[in-house]
């Protein structure tokens, strides 16, 4: 797999976050360069110089593990970018993913009812079903009111990259507006090095660098993560403003599909309002049916 430009670019990216001070280094006077040399860094891997050099040119297939490990230790990187440094090198060498058997379609993880049953059984938190393009495949009952800004009239399969990069209720859907954008962003730099031909991802990177100029800088950014855990604002058009944890687990029946669930702190005022639009969910159901 020829992917030197992003190996490029992501080291590139990585040395320029850090400086000499940062490593126990002296900077010296007549500095050009913002972040570390390569020499720098070559030192502090234990490589030589034009060994450095050459995997920063995106030449990193055949580089052994104690050498990435060297390198991710030299850049300071954290456990999510050492990650991608190793999925790149393994997509360089050809080596598909340790232990991941080939990805169902969506459809597949769609029409199986029992996911279905499980999200359903969900009844206090919102449960949604991600696939590795953010697209939303699944919800359960408040789950589709939570989401209701991004589902719409149901017309298109819900994607929550497009939402956030090309719709302007976003903008009032998250008001740490920013911040959801960056970690956007970053999960889907994550998965395409997970899996460079995953050619829907190409597309729709390829889209919203068309369309989206915060998009198209993002992505340049190189940054990497993974949802995980945490907590996110929102405001809900119906009940306002929510403070949610959430939490991501995977569907090892359905590799590459994630289940994100939201839940409020017990006796928050989040909570209350998760509540309130549980019922507003019900008696729309209600009224629907």
């Amino acid at each position: 797999m020829d992917n030197q430009p992003e190996v490029r670019e992501f080291l590139m990216s990585r040395r320029a976050k850090l400086t000499p001070e940062l490593v126990g280094l002296s900077s010296g006077p007549n500095r050009r360069v913002a972040g570390l040399r390569r020499s720098e860094v070559a030192t502090l891997a234990g490589v030589s110089v034009e060994y450095y050099a050459k995997l920063e040119r995106g030449a990193i297939a055949g580089a052994s593990s104690s050498v990435l490990d060297a390198i991710a230790r030299a850049l300071q990187l954290d456990d999510t970018e050492r990650t991608h440094l190793f999925d790149l090198a393994r997509a360089a060498d050809g080596i598909p993913l340790s232990g991941r058997p080939r990805r169902r379609t969506a459809k597949s993880a769609v029409t199986r009812p029992s996911l279905q049953w499980a999200l359903d059984t969900l009844t206090g938190a919102i449960a949604v079903v991600l696939d590795q393009h953010q697209n939303i495949l699944a919800t359960n009952e408040l789950g589709r009111a939570f989401y209701s800004p991004v589902i719409g009239d149901g017309g298109r399969v819900p994607n929550l990259a497009r939402f956030q990069f090309l719709d302007p209720a976003s903008r009032d859907f998250y008001p740490d507006w920013d911040r959801f954008a960056g970690m956007c962003v970053a999960i889907m730099r994550t998965r395409a090095g997970r899996d460079p031909n995953d050619k829907g991802l190409q597309d729709l990177v390829g889209e919203l660098s068309t369309r989206s100029d915060t998009f198209r800088q993002l992505w340049g950014a190189h940054d990497v993560r993974t949802h995980g855990a945490g907590t996110k604002r929102f405001n809900h058009p119906v009940v306002g403003e929510l403070t949610l944890a959430y939490e991501e687990l995977a569907i090892t029946a359905d590799p590459g599909l994630g289940m994100l669930i939201y839940t409020a702190e017990p006796g928050s005022p989040s909570a209350e309002r998760l509540q309130l639009l549980a019922s507003w969910a019900a008696s729309s159901a209600v009224v629907e049916s």
